[in-house]
């Protein structure tokens, strides 16, 4: 195992814009990627990508929802070095999102996947994250969880969006005198099965900007919510 690689660990990193970083960070040359997902062993294109660049990605079973596969997903990397934690599983919030139709389980399971899991996740990893020089937590947003922006329906998902973004402003805050980078980001509207194929652009394109911004940031950019392409977003 190259030990001067730097560690970054995906989650929902099976499909969409997660395997796009899966993909994007491995094309880098200079990192390991730890690439989580509920069911690896049915994730074709991981497991294609684990065989091609074994000694620079691991795959995990992992339930973000989940404390118990969490602390296991911890006990797996115990000591460590992690240097990016990327929360990036997140779910739609089902199909019923207006005010007088809501589908109330699928919102609570917004909230557990979108809002509750990225702070478990800091909770499970921390201690591989402060071996880290320059240690960074990153939560994938979405404009939809602005204040500054107004909009109709989509009730769950804007507004576990929204709460995950003052959960990571605190953290940012809490954190800040450990050294800790943490960052929000929308990552643009993209062609996912969650964006549509009306979106704007690629889940590569998305990864791409991703990458550049999370690998450039500094700790004088800690607390910031930016666009995809490192641009500020308005809270």
């Amino acid at each position: 195992m190259n030990t001067d690689l730097q560690t970054v660990i995906i989650t929902g990193a099976n499909r969409g814009i997660g395997l796009a970083l899966v993909e994007r960070f491995l094309a880098s040359g200079v990192w390991r990627v730890l690439a989580c997902c509920r069911a690896p062993d049915q994730a074709t294109a991981l497991q294609k990508l684990a065989r091609e660049q074994a000694d620079r990605i691991e795959l995990f079973a992992l339930d973000v929802t989940d404390s118990g596969s969490a602390e296991h997903f911890a006990w797996q990397i115990n000591g460590r070095k992690v240097d990016v934690l990327l929360n990036n599983a997140g779910v739609k919030g089902g199909d019923h999102q207006t005010a007088l139709d809501m589908d109330f389980d699928a919102w609570e399971e917004a909230l557990q996947v979108n809002t509750l899991a990225p702070l478990r996740m800091v909770q499970a990893v921390i201690g591989n994250l402060r071996l880290s020089t320059q240690p960074k937590i990153i939560t994938i947003s979405s404009q939809m969880g602005a204040l500054s922006r107004k909009g109709s329906g989509s009730y769950a998902y804007s507004s576990s969006k929204a709460a995950v973004n003052k959960v990571m402003q605190i953290l940012a805050s809490d954190l800040q005198a450990d050294g800790f980078i943490v960052c929000l980001y929308h990552p643009g509207w993209v062609q996912t099965d969650m964006g549509g194929k009306s979106a704007t652009i690629s889940p590569e394109e998305s990864a791409n900007g991703l990458f550049s911004s999370i690998t450039a940031l500094t700790r004088t950019d800690n607390g910031r919510f930016l666009k995809w392409n490192g641009e500020e977003h308005p809270w």
